[in-house]
């Protein structure tokens, strides 16, 4: 039985994520080997757009099983998805504090192809850990465990997020919008910066 926190890898987290990486002291292992479940934040991410919400789907390779592990989901390229999240995320929050502090480093996963979703939100969460200095280890499963004491796999569906407290923030087009809690990680970052990380 593992003691140690078993979380999901998603793409572009919501913030909720890292809220409860922290009540659990991040301590935790990222799953590798579960079956891939659609219509979850693994290969989906919302943003603030002037219309409100604005989600963000990495499309992947048809034809793969429902029983295909994480590890083996492949990205599709048939369309132009990293041109155009790229594009979301420029007109979206060029006008935020800190987006041109971050661009750089983000651009790079628009710009190279990597052929394994869960290898891609690997390298992301990693980059994310950094700009957010958590200084945490990643480490992943070495096999599918159903034995699992603080279980978060199926606990973050894109229609389920878990209710944990948020606070507000300023956030581009609050002059039209209302408060949007729990989007992406990266809403909090380009909007409150080097501060993001006091914010859970």
């Amino acid at each position: 039985m593992q003691n140690q926190a078993i979380f999901p890898l998603f793409y572009l987290p919501p913030v909720s994520y890292f809220t409860l990486l922290k009540e659990n002291n991040f301590e935790f292992t990222l799953e590798k080997f579960e079956h891939f479940p659609k219509q979850t934040f693994r290969n989906r991410a919302t943003i603030a757009s002037p219309n409100g919400r604005l989600d963000l789907a990495i499309p992947v390779v048809k034809g793969a099983k429902i029983h295909t592990p994480y590890k083996d989901v492949k990205i599709s390229y048939d369309e132009r998805w990293q041109r155009l999240h790229w594009l979301s995320l420029q007109n979206c929050y060029r006008s935020s504090a800190y987006f041109e502090f971050y661009e750089d480093g983000l651009a790079s996963f628009y710009e190279k192809k990597y052929e394994y979703l869960f290898d891609y939100n690997y390298e992301i969460l990693t980059w994310l850990n950094k700009q957010l200095k958590l200084n945490v280890p990643l480490t992943t499963t070495a096999n599918y465990d159903e034995e699992v004491q603080l279980d978060y796999r199926n606990a973050m569906t894109k229609r389920e997020v878990p209710l944990v407290q948020t606070k507000s923030y300023f956030q581009v087009f609050s002059d039209r919008n209302e408060f949007m809690p729990n989007l992406s990680i990266v809403d909090l970052l380009f909007n409150q910066g080097p501060q993001a990380k006091n914010y859970f």
